[in-house]
């Protein structure tokens, strides 16, 4: 049963990763076993702060979801190494049912492919390679082992060598004839139980002489073979099957392909699939980082189902979501925010409510079905609840949040006017990171009019640190813009104490100049008693975006 991931948007504020960890609990409490809690971003310093005073975990990190090679990839990597004789590799490949196997040295890198294909056009060669019918490449051991054959005598039996195969089925005058054409120590000899052919082999100072049948040699061809060091085989075979065989009694190092493809078990499955698609092969090997095999990929794996599935908190935009999930399979979306364009091909639950947290919404799911709730995440709910409400104040509360935070505070023990100054003093976002990473903690990506654009929001005690830092905040700002195409990017400071915030926007000037706020400094705008990014800021943003479309000015 795969894994069902609850996880919250990129740059997770604490609302989000609080609602992912308390959701998965929620489900598992309910029955749902198999539920985990994920993020997709870094946990910023106030969550930290949260997480470490309830003695919880952060969710695992998950940075994208999008279907990979490991998720469909055969891992029982089934593979021969390069000595293996092709009638040993194929062996394998008819009781495994397998069409390509890969080759693989002892550090498991692969040397090449072998595929049925490649192995049989060796094996019979096409009418205008008829001599190679003859070609027998092995050692004498190879051979031995692939004909189940006694070593009756054998001479440096481990040296591989290119042997020319010639059939004892003549009259004697006929193969004595014959001898002379090639090398003696080229000739490999099948016969069967004709002395008279064994003797002139013998005496002829062939290579090897094959017996077959499991017929007897006699004691003075065997002497005989040995002073002449004519290494000597006895087969259980018949003389046709043996003859055959010999030639399967090359190792697959020879017969491999080595132009082969390879994929990495991270790479995303759709951006994979019509490179395979275009290849002639039929499997594909996998590799690590140290070029490894870890698995095998075969054109008909595409036809997997990746069952991986989501449970989206505190978002429901796509531009929102974790890498990849508009490729896997969105089962449920608790969230407060405004509703983007998203789509599903089934019905799935979502719930979404105009509240201020999502952990209202979570905490409310506890109370209402009876479910037990332990301090800690009571605690991590609470801690959500007035970290987006900022402990109530926020234009964005309502009524449900107050008597679902004051429930928390009875079921977490937690004093929330206490609880939130330690909150916000815990950490100041532009003091303990850089500015290209301060203003990418909290940040949203949105798509209006088919512009897309970011806001982000950084939640302080007070300005200065702000204005201190204001010129390496606004390059900041612009290059983020510039390196992810946005039309614009705005920085919403808040003031968490003084209820106020400050306005940072990079991006045309047409725009800039629509804005109606008391400007600070250029492009830093004050909005007084504005607090929420979601319920009064985002509105804005969108109607000035709108009304300089309308007239022409972008």
């Amino acid at each position: 049963m795969s894994e069902i991931l609850v996880i919250g948007h990129r740059n997770p504020d604490t609302d989000s990763i609080c609602a992912a960890l308390a959701y998965a609990d929620f489900k598992h409490r309910t029955g749902l076993r198999n539920v985990v809690a994920a993020r997709c971003g870094e946990v910023n310093e106030r969550t930290q702060f949260v997480l470490r005073s309830f003695n919880v975990p952060a969710p695992m990190f998950v940075a994208d979801v999008s279907p990979k090679v490991r998720d469909v990839m055969q891992s029982n990597v089934i593979s021969v190494p390069p000595r293996t004789t092709a009638v040993e590799a194929l062996a394998v490949m008819d009781e495994r049912n397998i069409r390509v196997l890969p080759v693989l040295d002892h550090d498991r890198r692969c040397l090449g492919l072998l595929s049925v294909f490649k192995a049989s056009k060796f094996l019979f060669p096409s009418p205008n390679r008829i001599f190679d019918s003859r070609r027998v490449v092995a050692s004498m051991r190879s051979l031995a082992r692939t004909l189940t054959a006694k070593m009756i005598c054998a001479f440096e039996p481990d040296r591989e060598e290119d042997l020319v195969l010639m059939v004892g089925a003549m009259k004697a005058a006929s193969f004595a004839s014959r001898l002379p054409n090639y090398a003696p120590e080229k000739i490999l000899v099948v016969v069967g139980d004709r002395e008279d052919i064994q003797r002139l082999a013998v005496d002829g100072r062939v290579r090897a002489i094959v017996v077959t049948g499991g017929l007897d040699i006699s004691p003075e061809i065997r002497e005989l073979a040995k002073r002449n060091e004519v290494t000597l085989l006895l087969c259980p075979h018949d003389s046709a099957t043996t003859a055959m065989l010999c030639r399967a009694a090359i190792t697959v190092d020879h017969v491999l392909r080595q132009d082969f493809l390879t994929f990495r078990a991270d790479e995303r499955l759709r951006e994979v699939q019509a490179v395979a698609a275009e290849s002639s092969f039929q499997a594909f090997p996998v590799l690590d980082d140290d070029d490894r095999v870890v698995g095998m990929l075969s054109k008909s794996d595409f036809l997997k189902k990746v069952d991986r599935r989501l449970i989206l908190v505190d978002h429901n935009e796509l531009s929102q979501a974790v890498h990849g999930a508009d490729q896997v399979e969105i089962l449920e979306i608790i969230d407060h925010h405004r509703i983007g364009a998203f789509s599903t091909s089934q019905p799935i639950l979502f719930r979404n409510e105009p509240v201020g947290s999502t952990s209202t919404i979570i905490a409310d799911g506890y109370c209402r079905y009876g479910v037990p709730l332990t301090p800690s995440i009571a605690g991590l709910l609470l801690a959500g609840l007035v970290s987006d409400t900022l402990n109530l104040t926020s234009p964005t509360t309502t009524k449900r949040d107050a008597e679902v935070l004051s429930w928390l505070e009875e079921k977490a023990g937690v004093n929330a006017a206490e609880f939130t100054a330690k909150l916000f003093n815990s950490g100041s976002v532009l003091v303990s990171q850089p500015p290209e990473r301060a203003i990418t903690t909290d940040c949203k990506e949105y798509l209006e009019d088919g512009r897309r654009f970011s806001v982000a929001q950084i939640e302080e005690l007070g300005f200065d640190v702000f204005w201190k830092s204001q010129p390496a905040i606004r390059q900041a700002l612009e290059d983020y813009r510039i390196a992810n195409g946005y039309l614009f990017s705005a920085l919403f400071v808040t003031d968490v104490g003084a209820q106020s915030s400050l306005l940072l926007l990079a991006g045309p000037e047409k725009l800039i100049e629509a804005v109606k706020y008391p400007e600070a400094a250029p492009g830093v705008f004050e909005l007084a008693g504005i607090v929420s990014r979601k319920k009064q800021l985002l509105p804005y943003l969108t109607e000035t975006l709108h009304h300089v479309i309308s007239t022409g000015l972008l």
